[in-house]
């Protein structure tokens, strides 16, 4: 095709749907650790979770995956799935739940744009809570394009936004 069409700048991501082991874990993780909603929940089969009183953000399903293990590591598939909070402080918020609860986490991570804390949900499925810059304090490269990296985030300073 000679036309390249550029999705529309308004698109956003609506929603992730993942394949779970067993609902009631995986609502304890999303919905008793994290915080989100339930929208509706079908048996033990599925259950619809939201922030904000959307319809769903995540969809849990047991449909073809009900009592069995994780994904392996090294196949294709999702990588994460990443859940974007409004402000520096609802990250840091919910770090120190995670923290208090003794939660573990496998990386946390300052990408210039963003700041990311990563883990795994109770079947292995990558999920990264992160707080994006405002877009005018991007890194940017001489040629104007965004320059992301990868560098330790401060835990600590991080904390700091909870007391204040």
């Amino acid at each position: 095709m000679s036309d390249q069409y550029i999705v529309p700048a308004q698109t956003r991501i609506g929603h992730v749907h993942l394949k779970v082991s067993d609902i009631e874990k995986s609502l304890e993780f999303y919905r008793d650790l994290l915080g989100f909603k339930v929208m509706a929940v079908y048996g033990t089969q599925a259950a619809f979770i939201s922030a904000g009183g959307y319809h769903h953000h995540i969809g849990l399903n047991t449909w073809h995956s009900k009592g069995l293990p994780p994904a392996p590591v090294n196949t294709v598939g999702l990588y994460h799935t990443a859940i974007l909070y409004p402000t520096r402080k609802d990250l840091a918020v919910i770090f120190d739940r995670l923290r208090r609860a003794y939660y573990p986490i496998t990386g946390a991570s300052d990408h210039g744009v963003s700041q990311a804390i990563y883990l795994n949900d109770p079947d292995g499925n990558g999920v990264e809570l992160y707080w994006d810059r405002p877009m005018d304090q991007w890194p940017q490269k001489p040629d104007g394009s965004i320059e992301m990296f990868t560098a330790a985030l401060d835990l600590e300073d991080l904390l700091t936004e909870v007391e204040s």
